[in-house]
């Protein structure tokens, strides 16, 4: 295996040089730099990831703290946020945390437990009360999700309220009135489903239309098809009438398709259906899926880098160095509804 010091010698330059420039150093001569990376492209030299770290007391990993990758949305984010590290020169621990209250506790303690730098966290379990834990995380934290913790921490999220509103008005536009609102937790008092419940009220309110409690489907066990599917059966099974369906995320839309499908019911025709994050499975479904599209690729590469940017500025204050420490970031990513085959055609 070749060395620093072979690199050095096949270049004809110092092994400090070589160091330099595999470190980004700006102050190099192009020509320098040049020859220095043709022998390490000639040699084959592989940076040794180890020795880099206890140098700078950096690894050039994040974490990525999620409740589970069997959901698809979790599973896509997390390639996404793959692919921006990539782009920001840095790898990607991934840790999938069961919606467990202590393994998001324990995700907060990485650097204990994880050679990262910084932890990007999608809490599910984690409670207002926790906002203090949060706050003192031994490492630059961003989270995934709705700013309900605490203004101090740095936050990436969907607009899920406005993203809501925007999918049950599309159902209001066609004439839909007994919209049904699919993945109801009754544990979460705050967060993405809360959030995604209001939209649909507010949408509701707007058009003079009450909230009926007979429209509610339920889905405590978790935002995957087969509660879906079981929610708006337990509707239908109950006599309710139902001529839409705002389902809180795609998965739960999927399984709703295939309930009423099963019980002959016609998509669009009888019954309109929305879901919500826009996961590759919707423009494949029987019918293709509308929904809300929340900005995944988005949350992905401005959670990197906000992340990055962290990590710098905390090296910059352990080293000394002057630096700007930016105040908390609250970033939402643009939305938009994607309109397919499970709502009726746009008219004009």
């Amino acid at each position: 295996m070749a060395t620093m010091a072979d690199v050095a010698r096949l270049a004809g330059v110092s092994v400090k040089t070589v160091s330099n420039v595999l470190n980004g150093y700006p102050h190099i001569r192009e020509e320098t730099r040049a020859r220095v990376l043709a022998a390490v492209a000639e040699l084959d030299y592989e940076v040794n990831p180890t020795a880099r770290s206890l140098r700078s007391g950096r690894t050039g990993v994040i974490g990525l703290a999620v409740p589970e990758l069997g959901q698809p949305y979790f599973g896509e984010l997390a390639d996404e946020v793959l692919a921006a590290a990539r782009r920001h020169g840095v790898q990607v621990f991934i840790e999938p945390t069961g919606y467990s209250r202590e393994r998001e506790l324990e995700a907060l303690q990485a650097t204990r437990r994880w050679p990262v730098d910084g932890l990007l966290m999608s809490p599910a379990e984690l409670t207002q009360d926790d906002a203090p834990l949060l706050e003192r995380a031994n490492l630059p934290l961003v989270l995934l999700g709705e700013q309900v913790f605490s203004p101090e921490v740095d936050h990436v999220t969907s607009r899920n309220l406005e993203g809501a509103r925007a999918a049950t008005e599309l159902l209001l536009r066609h004439g839909r009135r007994r919209i049904a609102v699919v993945g109801l937790l009754h544990k979460t008092p705050a967060g993405t489903s809360q959030l995604r419940f209001e939209g649909y009220r507010q949408a509701l309110a707007e058009h003079g239309l009450e909230i009926d409690e007979r429209l509610f489907g339920w889905a405590d066990d978790g935002w995957h098809r087969g509660q879906g599917a079981r929610a708006i059966a337990r509707i239908l099974d109950a006599g309710t009438a139902v001529d839409g369906v705002f389902a809180l995320n795609d998965a739960l839309a999927l399984g709703v398709l295939a309930e009423l499908r099963a019980r002959g019911l016609a998509v669009p025709e009888d019954v309109a259906v929305v879901g919500f994050d826009d996961i590759e499975d919707a423009a494949y479904s029987r019918p293709t899926l509308t929904t809300v599209d929340g900005g995944r690729r988005e949350i992905a590469e401005a959670a990197v880098e906000l992340l990055c940017r962290r990590i710098e500025e905390r090296a910059a204050l352990r080293a000394r160095r002057p630096v700007e420490v930016a105040p908390p970031v609250l970033h939402l990513a643009q939305m938009r509804l994607v309109e397919r085959e499970s709502t009726p055609a746009p008219q004009g």
